[in-house]
């Protein structure tokens, strides 16, 4: 099956092991020389890519390429430690220092 670049750019990536849709591919990696496709790479983050890196998903994990999809095996990659804040995925700010304890008023009659 021939496809070119702009056919494939249009079509959603999909994980298989967890369903996942992954985005649309947005680059193609390729040896200079030989012409030998690697892989493609798919976006990382949604929006404006606040912090997520591209993902590389090499041609071997490459199960299907069909009319508007393309089927991908990766195992997923392991959770980073943020935390969700409100409906952006960011971290959290450090919640904010206790209180000082109260201390008992003195009576101002000690000192007359």
């Amino acid at each position: 099956m021939e496809t070119s670049f702009g056919e494939l750019r249009r079509k959603e990536v999909i994980n298989i092991n967890d369903g996942k849709r992954l985005g649309k591919v947005c680059d193609l990696v390729f040896t200079y020389p030989e012409g030998r496709v690697l892989g493609i790479v798919v976006p990382g983050g949604r929006g404006f890519r606040w912090g997520k890196a591209d993902l590389f998903v090499e041609l071997k994990c490459v199960t299907k390429i069909g009319v508007d999809v393309v089927f991908v095996e990766i195992k997923s990659a392991p959770k980073s430690e943020k935390k969700k804040c409100g409906k952006w995925e960011d971290t959290c700010p450090p919640p904010p220092p206790p209180p000082p304890p109260k201390r008992d008023r003195r009576d101002y009659g000690e000192y007359e």
